[in-house]
């Protein structure tokens, strides 16, 4: 749902030059150095990036879920590296507080995520549990007015830099599914946690994800989210959600990228006396490429303004998902296969673009777990 067109195209334009101005010609820094410029971040505090999806109550932009995905499709035509130092904030780092967590939580962190005061982390996976995310073995004991944490979690976005983790832990350990886990809100300072050693990944340098350990870590009872126990698993499938549809925009928005600049390299890159754009096999992969694009674009957009509508969308989210992101690791090879041998090399933006997208298909549940998903959502239709 888009509420005003006026303010959003303003909004967009800001978003698009900031991209092509600021972030594209820096793209290839972040990547060498492995860390993101202090000055892009203080520029996207001052543009209201870290506070697009919180509501305006709070210092944020409030925008609709189909408004966030115009966003997302601009600034996946950069490195993921700068959509992931605010994602966190906009999407799982902040999303649980939004959606189940009490007012006086939401008075605590949601106006500081949307400055960019302090940076949201969420934690779910753990070292065996990932993709079955209802077996996790963190515990959160009672004690009193407060819960003892313990556990370790993995791969945890921005965990080097958070303030807050959002923690799904088991609360209830007679109860083996998915029932027995709650959500808590726990600050960086709380004795008790510790962190490992940034992962070395195959792409997207410039973003931290590291293990996040909770030794008898004891945090209040305020730190529940919504003040009940049970419900952390529902608020985890919730979150996802949307993030799903975030992710699914961001591959849309990195598939067009990649798919300009090898359109640009095949008009200009000449072979037998002509440009490879004249080349009857490498237009069947820029055509392929861009059918695709389109039908993703098309996926996701009717799935959010469903979501704005009210409506269940966690069979839609999921099929916008698989689709969106399986289809940008297809037109990433494509364009590597268009560039030749200069896709192989650093110094075009697909090489790099090519490792960095390979990740779309495995966080916010792989395309595997969006097949299973879909799968039980169809056959539970057919039993109600």
């Amino acid at each position: 749902m888009i509420r005003n067109q006026e303010t959003l195209d303003q909004l967009l334009h800001m978003i698009q030059q900031f991209v092509k101005n600021e972030l594209m010609p820096r793209e290839h820094e972040v990547a060498e150095k492995d860390e993101m410029p202090q000055d892009i971040i203080d520029q996207m505090k001052a543009l209201g990036l870290f506070g697009l999806t919180i509501p305006e109550e709070y210092g944020g932009l409030g925008l609709t879920m189909e408004e966030e995905l115009y966003i997302a499709f601009e600034i996946g035509r950069t490195s993921p590296a700068f959509r992931s130092i605010f994602g966190t904030n906009n999407g799982i780092g902040s999303s649980g507080i939004i959606i189940d967590g009490t007012e006086e939580q939401k008075k605590k962190y949601l106006p500081r995520y949307a400055s960019g005061e302090i940076i949201g982390s969420f934690c779910l996976t753990e070292p065996e549990s990932g993709s079955d995310a209802a077996s996790l073995k963190t515990t959160a004991v009672k004690d009193g007015d407060f819960y003892i944490l313990n556990g370790t979690k993995r791969y945890i976005t921005n965990a080097p830099l958070a303030s807050t983790y959002t923690v799904m832990a088991r609360t209830n350990p007679d109860i083996k599914g998915s029932g027995g886990i709650s959500a808590f809100v726990v600050d960086r300072n709380t004795s008790g946690i510790s962190l490992g050693k940034k992962d070395k990944k195959m792409g997207q340098q410039g973003t931290y994800t590291c293990d996040v350990i909770f030794e008898n870590c004891r945090v209040p009872a305020s730190a529940l989210i919504g003040g009940v126990e049970g419900i952390g698993f529902k608020t985890a499938m919730k979150v996802l959600d949307k993030g799903r549809l975030h992710i699914s925009a961001v591959s849309v928005g990195a598939a067009e990228r990649m798919l300009d600049d090898a359109l640009r390299y095949a008009v200009e890159r000449k072979q037998f006396g002509q440009p490879i754009a004249s080349f009857q096999l490498i237009q069947a992969m820029l055509a392929d490429s861009k059918a695709e694009i389109y039908a993703a674009k098309c996926m996701v957009l009717d799935a959010a303004r469903r979501r704005d509508q009210g409506l269940n969308v966690s069979t839609e989210s999921s099929c916008a998902k698989l689709f969106a992101t399986e289809m940008c690791g297809r037109v990433a090879d494509h364009c590597v296969q268009i560039h030749g041998g200069a896709g192989y090399i650093s110094e075009y933006s697909i090489e790099r673009f090519y490792r960095d997208v390979r990740l779309f298909r495995l966080y916010e549940g792989t395309s595997q777990i969006q097949q299973i998903i879909i799968a039980k959502n169809m056959i539970n239709q057919v039993k109600d």
